[in-house]
């Protein structure tokens, strides 16, 4: 959520700031129902001033056996005007809310022009595209004649876009997990949570999910309040809603692993056949908070140990920055890790890590006090660390060999008691 007190200030910065995501914000709407709540509340306060002096005057009329049967008719009035004048003040505060909710995160000056995809920027790449010598073929081929990944199954059991990992599958998609997490904690500083997999819906206006402009994809219970979870990152940033933070607790680093479910679009053909668009994924996620001052170099280093995963598993990637038009509603800037698929041709994406400023801690109402001073709004971070499915495809890809088998990367050798799928 955008501070209201600068929005009343600076409205124009805002909407020259929004205009870059390509958002023709209604801050011409905002700024004159703002003008028309200051005026209501004024007019409240002045009758209320009057009903005061009137209250006065009727207690001293008493006081003197005069009557005062008029002046209780006035202040009945009063107060009747002044009910109505507050009952109008709150609509008018819901209408304001309503606005500054459904309004993204502006993004930060240094994040790239751009409408769409088209106008992101590279930032560095690692590993080249191994070459073949004969014609690589895509995971969801390689699975099958592995055994290892079975769709049809799958979405037998479910729908489509639902698959069932048998075997060595199974194994790998359980290794990458407990590799990215092992990772994470021991070396990256981070600890280890296991939230819920349910999210009510104040857990996912808090950090975005649930606006106009999203929450058509998620998985909703038809008989509660809650959400099958779209993110680690919703449930993670969640747990210290409404709670003030001690700085010297700051910066808190956290991972967590969950299933994560969401109705994901993409085109027919490669994207619905294989791993890339799951309605049902694994993810680990990572989350940061701290404090304003350093969240632009967490978001460097948070981007930095998503990255050392891929190093490890020797998968060739590229780091891009995001451009205005092709961030996601709460982020003000963010780098989105590609990895390259054979299947593809290119780099696809598999993870994305966001800098969201003080927007979702806004919304959160998660904060931090230094010493006795005045309480302030951290700073939230979250990236992918990474998306599992994605990653295991990647490994069936970039991996396989001629005869149809897959080597096991070094990095997982232990963690799969084997060197080689089939």
């Amino acid at each position: 959520m955008l501070d209201i007190k600068q929005l009343r200030r600076r409205p124009d910065d805002f909407k020259r700031a929004l205009g870059r995501r390509g958002l023709d914000a209604p801050l011409d709407e905002f700024i004159e129902l703002d003008r028309k709540l200051r005026e209501v509340i004024a007019e409240s306060e002045e009758k209320k001033a009057w009903r005061n002096r009137a209250s006065g005057e009727i207690a001293a009329a008493r006081r003197a056996g005069i009557d005062a049967t008029d002046k209780i008719k006035a202040s009945r009035k009063l107060g009747e005007m002044i009910k109505a004048l507050d009952l109008m003040a709150r609509d008018i505060e819901k209408q304001l809310d309503d606005i500054v909710l459904e309004l993204p995160n502006p993004p930060l000056d240094d994040v790239p022009d751009g409408a769409d995809e088209s106008g992101n920027v590279q930032v560095r790449a690692w590993g080249s595209p191994a070459g073949f010598d004969f014609k690589p073929r895509p995971h969801w081929e390689i699975g099958a004649s592995l055994d290892i990944i079975d769709q049809e199954r799958g979405s037998k059991v479910a729908e489509s876009r639902f698959t069932l990992l048998k075997g060595a599958g199974a194994r790998l998609e359980r290794a990458l997990i407990n590799f990215f997490l092992n990772l994470h904690t021991t070396e990256h500083g981070y600890t280890e949570l296991f939230p819920p997999i349910l999210i009510n819906s104040e857990s996912m206006r808090g950090t975005g999910q649930l606006s106009k402009f999203a929450g058509q994809e998620m998985y909703k219970l038809r008989d509660d309040d809650l959400y099958l979870n779209p993110t680690a990152e919703v449930p993670v940033t969640n747990i210290y809603r409404d709670e003030i933070l001690a700085e010297e607790d700051l910066p808190v680093y956290v991972t967590a692993y969950l299933p994560s479910f969401r109705r994901e679009a993409g085109a027919a053909g490669r994207d619905t056949r294989g791993l890339i668009r799951q309605h049902q994924f694994n993810k680990v996620e990572l989350v940061k908070f701290v404090r304003p001052e350093t969240s632009s170099g967490e978001l460097e280093a948070l981007t930095l140990n998503a990255e050392e995963v891929l190093k490890r598993l020797e998968l060739p990637f590229r780091t891009v920055s995001l451009c205005a038009g092709d961030l996601g509603f709460a982020a003000a800037k963010t780098y989105d890790l590609e990895v390259w698929l054979p299947s593809y041709s290119g780099y696809k994406e598999i993870s994305s890590c966001s800098n969201f400023l003080d927007f979702q801690a806004r919304r959160l109402n998660i904060r931090y006090r230094s010493g006795g001073g005045k309480p302030r709004f951290v700073h939230t971070l979250n990236g992918s660390g990474l998306a599992v499915g994605r990653t295991f495809a990647a490994i069936i890809e970039n991996y396989q060999n001629e005869d149809g088998s897959v080597t096991v990367p070094e990095a997982l050798k232990d963690y799969m008691g084997m060197e080689r799928i089939g």
